[in-house]
């Protein structure tokens, strides 16, 4: 059975409203972070990484999400470059290069690139949907190009369907092969050769990337003047991403005069399509103060607009974006700035992860006093995170950040006092600093909390204070206290026993990703215990603890 016919039949899936959100933001930015890359040698490495990173963070399961992206009604179209990926790094699946490849050629060959025979095709040729479109066949052509570079093992066959690709006279192909040039794949020269033959020829994406070329020295010499006139060029055709550095270039004069006015036009300009559907008027309002104290060279304002595009708070969620804002903050000295720009290169937000580049920014932000820049700083020490462990110094960090009246801080100066960590043990003194914690509201503190009443560390033991303590830190949806409350109902501690809520609260523990959790709701449903008894539902579970490395609910599996 071929994959086309796979991608044209599938079962019926309810996809929800957030399911479709996370697809096109997850392949949004995996678009930007193929562009941004530079170290294509590691990039099988970074992005298994930074995919699984995006799905822990999001709470999705890589099975679940590898089976969404194949079963949606416009997977054909949007996202078997992606399938193909997780085919071939076996994310979610075994590693199956043959199928990656099949996925990549799906992505761009003629079968996906016309069908004007397609009803989904024909309904859905809206602006959006063309762009992600457009999105899937740029990623499966780099991916494939990537995966022939580096002679992963393929039969004849693929290699003739590939260099037919590779020699296509196609433009638009030969478009994204300087893409792939300017990224490192070839020369940058080429790159900038094909940019400037593509430019003259009108096209405003070429223009925009030949500005880039420019602005950079990428393959030729840095000329601001030429970048600006390109972009300006190619902003007034109505080419969002010129329009956004175009305002840049206003802002910080490259090129051209400063201009704020201009500036802030032109950044508004390039946003002006979230603008126009956006019904959160406060937001957008918000925004654009931000915006302007930001163009002002206002460094405070500069890390709020990095959070606002990383959460997507009053603009769309743009990590690259947040990832420059960040940068202009930190480097302008604003500590915070400094602390999220670590952050951002600690875990491959907007840019290439970078572990020692991380830490030096935590070091600058943390000696200029940011709490939350401390306590990372001393997470760096304690892992060994960017530099050689050293548990006496993630010591000092964390109590100056806990002395800073940072929650989370005061938790982790908890732990070391009471394992004898990079200072004397106590757990006196352990137990002292998460009750600060855990009164100030940190959810991890209070589930720790409740940890030391229920086994007596640094004060008498008391089931009931530990039960409450779990209470509070289930309800900001800390999944290990969300177990212990089913746990604790489950067995009567701190508590009447209550079957049915103890379901409940190891079913939350369990789709919030726990696998301990995931074991006891399946056996829940397996012996009939606080809901019906479904040998379906504990069989789901079951293979959900196992995935996460539960060996009992293997055992289980296997006796059903």
């Amino acid at each position: 059975m071929s994959l086309l016919y796979e991608v044209n039949n599938k079962p019926e899936i309810n996809i929800t409203e957030d399911d479709e959100n996370f697809l096109n933001y997850i392949i949004n930015n995996f678009y930007l972070k193929i562009l941004e890359t530079n170290d294509f040698n590691d990039f099988e490495k970074i992005s298994i990484e930074w995919i699984k990173h995006k799905l822990e963070n999001n709470n999705k399961n890589p099975e679940n999400f590898l089976k969404l992206m194949k079963n949606h009604e416009e997977s054909k179209f949007l996202f078997t470059s992606f399938i193909g990926f997780f085919y071939q790094l076996g994310i979610g699946c075994n590693p199956d290069s043959e199928k990656a490849i099949e996925f990549y050629l799906l992505s761009v060959n003629n079968e996906t690139e016309n069908d004007s025979t397609n009803k989904v095709f024909n309904q859905k040729s809206n602006e959006t949907f063309l762009s992600l479109r457009e999105r899937n066949m740029i990623i499966g052509k780099y991916l494939l190009s990537l995966f022939y570079y580096k002679d992963i093992i393929l039969d004849v066959n693929y290699k003739l369907k590939l260099q037919k690709l590779v020699k296509n006279d196609d433009s638009e192909a030969q478009y994204n092969l300087a893409i792939y040039y300017m990224n490192g794949i070839g020369t940058q020269d080429k790159a900038f050769d094909l940019f400037s033959s593509f430019s003259k020829k009108g096209n405003l994406d070429a223009q925009y990337y030949l500005a880039i070329c420019y602005m950079s020295g990428i393959g030729t010499q840095k000329d601001e003047k030429k970048a600006f006139d390109l972009l300006l060029t190619s902003s007034k055709k109505g080419n969002i991403d010129a329009q956004y550095y175009l305002a840049f270039c206003y802002m910080d004069g490259m090129g051209t005069r400063r201009d704020k006015k201009k500036a802030l036009k032109w950044f508004l300009k390039s946003e002006s399509k979230y603008f126009k559907t956006t019904r959160n008027k406060n937001e957008k309002k918000e925004f654009k103060k931000i915006l302007k104290l930001a163009i002002a060279n206002d460094p405070t304002a500069q890390n709020d607009m990095g959070t606002s595009y990383r959460d997507g708070k009053g603009i769309n969620k743009n990590e690259k974006k947040a990832f420059e804002w960040y940068t202009k903050s930190a480097s302008a000295g604003c500590a915070n700035g400094q602390c999220n720009l670590g952050y951002c290169y600690g875990n491959g937000i907007g840019t290439d992860k970078n572990e020692v580049t991380s830490f030096e920014w935590y070091t600058k932000s943390a000696n200029a006093g940011c709490a939350y820049g401390q306590c990372s700083l001393g997470y760096c020490y304690e892992a060994g995170v960017g530099i050689v462990k050293d548990e006496g110094k993630a010591f000092e960090w964390y109590f100056k950040s806990a002395k800073n009246g940072l929650t989370l801080a005061q938790s982790k100066l908890g732990n070391l006092y009471r394992d004898g960590k990079g200072t004397d043990k106590d757990e006196k003194k352990a137990f002292e600093w998460y009750t600060k914690s855990a009164n100030a509201g940190c959810a991890y503190g209070q589930c720790i909390l409740g940890y030391c009443y229920a086994n007596g560390i640094g004060t008498e033991k008391d089931v009931v204070k530990s039960f409450e303590w779990y209470c509070k830190s289930a309800e900001n949806r800390i999944v290990v206290a969300e177990f212990k409350l089913g746990y604790y109902y489950s067995n009567g501690i701190g508590t009447n026993k209550d079957v049915t809520k103890a379901f409940e609260w190891y079913l939350k523990s369990a789709e919030d990703g726990y696998a301990k959790a995931q074991y006891s709701i399946g056996k829940f449903y397996h012996d009939g215990i606080g809901a019906d008894k479904n040998i379906d539902k504990a069989i789901f579970w079951y293979k959900k603890a196992s995935y996460n490395g539960i060996k009992e609910a293997k055992d289980m599996l296997n006796f059903i």
